[in-house]
């Protein structure tokens, strides 16, 4: 919709400069290209003119004739008809100008991260360890989520709640950074206190999809809720569970005791029930035995528990080709006066 600027600012010759021209969005550009046939038929008209003009033989006293600027003068109302024609080139182009809002909305959903932070987190089968090669895996993890509340949850031989559901990203990742080793006085894996915990942040969500991740090298050792009883707890509230055991089976090399002697310790993942798990609350168990397939544990997850982003665009245009109508308006009536005067050489006509 066409809004007149105000005032006379349309008489501002601020229109006509090439930095105003580029700003503008053409809805035909392809009229700018005729801009070039106007002097061409002009010019087209001249030779005609000269070549075809009828000539009467006129009998005159012989003298010298001078060449006066003013003879000039009488191209002017050429010239003015033919940026007539121009502006009016100009205009059926349609110059416009338009400005676009851009809205982003998403309905996110509700994700608890369990991470197990007891002493067998300390192993080294993931460099530097398994916790902090699971901590680097959540931290990419949250950086992928665009409108998602995120909170996270620790365990050992008890769990409690390190930072609520939020959208607060930057909390998230210092909580993540934050956790360390012996963060919980209590060994053990408390699985099913770790997930009571995260369904008691997850229970009252109003979210479209509720999801806790569990992250575990351990089989329940520890807490007073069984595991597979809160895994139904999880499946009652509509949370769906992911469990990550992350760990080799074997033999692995731990750092030199006092005494400068290898140690060495034998370690297994009890799979079976975090696999159980997953299935009770209607998710999946996945295995990781290094912190790159870890990696791509997170990232299936992250495709899998996707939030749709919903992209509303507003455009408002407004066209200018009025503007450069009122000035071929102008020099059409410019050009009328001076077909009346003396700049016009009737003879000529």
């Amino acid at each position: 919709m066409w809004q007149a600027p105000a005032d006379f600012s349309w008489l501002n010759l601020s229109w006509f400069s090439w930095r105003t021209w580029q700003s503008f969005d053409w809805a035909n550009p392809g009229y700018l290209y005729a801009l070039l046939a106007v002097p061409v038929l002009f010019l087209l008209r001249w030779l005609l003119h000269v070549r075809f003009r009828k000539k009467m033989d006129v009998a005159l006293f012989e003298g010298n004739l001078t060449w006066h600027w003013t003879s000039i003068l009488r191209y002017l109302p050429d010239v003015v008809f033919g940026c007539f024609l121009m502006l009016v080139l100009v205009a059926l182009a349609r110059p416009q100008k338009s400005d676009e809002t851009v809205e982003l909305s998403a309905e996110g959903i509700d994700i608890v991260l369990v991470m197990d932070v007891s002493g067998s987190m300390e192993l080294t089968d993931f460099l530097p360890n398994r916790l902090e090669a699971a901590k680097e895996v959540a931290l990419q993890f949250v950086n992928g989520r665009v409108q998602d509340r995120i909170g996270l949850v620790v365990f050992a031989g008890r769990a409690f709640s390190l930072a609520p559901l939020t959208t607060d990203y930057d909390l998230v990742r210092q909580s993540i950074k934050g956790i360390h080793l012996n963060m919980v006085s209590e060994d053990g894996t408390a699985i099913g206190s770790a997930l009571a915990v995260a369904i008691n942040r997850l229970r009252d969500s109003q979210a479209k999809a509720k999801v806790c991740i569990l992250i575990s090298d351990g089989e329940n050792t520890a807490g007073s809720l069984d595991p597979e009883l809160a895994a139904q707890l999880a499946h009652a509230f509509h949370v769906r569970l992911y469990t990550v055991g992350i760990g080799k089976e074997g033999t692995v090399q731990l750092e030199p005791d006092s005494t400068g002697k290898a140690v060495t310790v034998q370690t297994g993942l009890e799979e079976k029930t975090l696999r159980q798990l997953a299935s009770l609350a209607e998710g999946q168990f996945f295995r990781a035995q290094n912190a790159n397939t870890l990696s791509e544990i997170f990232q299936r997850i992250n495709s899998l528990e996707k939030t749709e982003i919903k992209e509303t665009r507003y455009r408002d245009t407004r066209d200018y080709y009025q503007i450069y109508l009122r000035w071929a308006m102008v020099l059409l009536l410019l050009w009328l006066l001076l077909k009346n005067t003396f700049f016009t050489n009737a003879l000529e006509d």
